[in-house]
């Protein structure tokens, strides 16, 4: 067994470092480039679709009731986040530079993650219906809303959050979705047992957009203007950023007094942010060009939250 695993370095890991690197090294360009962007949207309708076949409506709709936990998750996601982005912009946005800056708001504004989220709830002990409820609930309002509050908080040119942006994210994620929810009788059952095909295209979808990302900023050379100082500092505030949203949402659970299942699933789904979501929106959103800046803070987020939230799932059964 791999020893990294344990702090959350697994494979999929360590080939999202490699995808960041290539896209660095080795950019797409050219025709390359154009196929690469189709292959991506197509992966990612795919992965919405698997996500619609396989999600239970009625398991959705008997945690609905449970109103605390799923009110606060959503309030974790779409109020929280988003008044602690526009303070770390305020604070630290003279360091990180204008497109890192407005990442780092974009990622403030991201719905939950659904994989990660379900898997360390389920890991820790916890209520596992209830966080597979509030991830998708978070996953769904976000394809609508996390482009309107773009639009609100942002509100600079280059960002495309009109009427075409929005129905153009809905084509790619919401059709699909609800195309595998029709279909759910007749799949579902394959879908549940092949466990594999589901992860197999979510982590490549990821995968491949972070890859086309990256070769974007490359190709229009962005990492030449961010120097080194830049990333480090960008990661002191993205480490700071999960650790206080970690220990608000423990406070949170305890100040609610949320049964202990119900807090498990709170922590791990109201301190997480969805790049499976979020790349394809920013996708949308930005020019591509820019594309690589504005989702590096979402990509560390995602890899800081999987190291510290892989140890935190194994606080309760030790």
């Amino acid at each position: 067994m791999n020893p990294l695993k344990r702090f959350g370095i697994d494979t999929y890991m360590l080939l999202l470092m490699a995808m960041v690197g290539a896209g660095v090294l080795l950019p797409a360009q050219g025709l390359i480039a154009v196929g690469l962007k189709q292959v991506t949207w197509w992966a990612v309708s795919l992965l919405f679709f698997l996500y619609g076949a396989k999600l239970d409506p009625r398991s959705v709709r008997s945690q609905l009731m449970n109103w605390r936990l799923q009110g606060l998750t959503l309030a974790a996601t779409y109020l929280l986040f988003p008044v602690l982005g526009l303070i770390f912009c305020t604070v630290f946005g003279p360091l990180l530079g204008a497109q890192v800056t407005l990442g780092v708001l974009f990622l403030a504004v991201l719905p939950s993650t659904v994989q990660s989220s379900i898997a360390f709830t389920a890991i820790s002990g916890g209520n596992v219906p209830a966080a597979i409820c509030a991830a998708s609930l978070s996953n769904l309002i976000g394809v609508v809303l996390t482009p309107l509050l773009v639009t609100l908080l942002l509100n600079r040119g280059g960002v495309s959050t009109g009427p075409e942006a929005i129905i153009g994210i809905a084509k790619q994620i919401l059709v699909p979705f609800a195309l595998g929810q029709i279909l759910r009788p007749r799949i579902g059952g394959f879908v549940a047992r092949h466990r594999l095909l589901t992860m197999v295209v979510d982590r490549g979808s990821i995968l491949l957009i972070v890859y086309a990302a990256f070769s974007a900023g490359t190709v229009a050379g962005l990492w030449q203007a961010i120097p080194a100082l830049r990333l480090v500092t960008l990661a002191a505030v993205i480490a700071l950023f999960l650790a206080l949203a970690l220990i608000i949402m423990i406070r949170a659970g305890k100040f609610f007094r949320l049964p202990e299942a119900d807090r498990s699933a709170l922590l791990f789904c109201g301190a997480t942010k969805s790049i499976a979501t979020g790349l394809p929106i920013a996708a949308a959103l930005f020019p591509p060009d820019q594309v690589g800046a504005i989702v590096l803070p979402a990509m560390l987020y995602h890899m800081s939250q999987l190291l510290v939230c892989a140890f935190l799932s194994q606080r309760p059964r030790r």
